[in-house]
């Protein structure tokens, strides 16, 4: 498994921007899919966007398409989201996680960073 940090979350006004960063620890980062979650209060944790280990795919959740753009560097074992257009409905906490080569879940999970869209 590899350990997870996440960064970059904030405060911002609605129209703006924030990109989110995650660190990953251990030698087999590049193999792994990564994905963005986000939880906003009172709601379920939702699926955001992902990327495969080679960065060929990527997918994202129909309310990010045009406003949110998920990357990876493998070189520094992170994993980005640039977020664009933010709205106060995007007040979350962002979360990424690592899907092992050969499986279908989730299975590293960062600590989370707090984002908050002002309107």
């Amino acid at each position: 498994q590899v350990q997870l940090v996440e960064s970059g979350g904030g405060l911002v006004q609605a129209g703006g921007s924030l990109r989110l960063s995650c660190a990953a620890s251990g030698r087999t980062f590049s193999s792994y899919a990564m994905g963005w979650f986000r939880q906003a209060p009172g709601k379920e944790r939702e699926f955001v966007s992902a990327i495969s280990w080679d960065s060929g795919r990527t997918f994202d959740a129909v309310f990010v398409k045009g406003r949110f753009t998920i990357s990876r560097d493998n070189a520094k074992n992170t994993v980005y989201l640039q977020m664009n257009s933010l709205k106060p409905e995007d007040t979350a906490v962002y979360y990424c996680a690592a899907q092992p080569p050969g499986q279908t879940v989730w299975g590293s999970w960062g600590q989370g960073t707090h984002v908050t869209v002002s309107s």
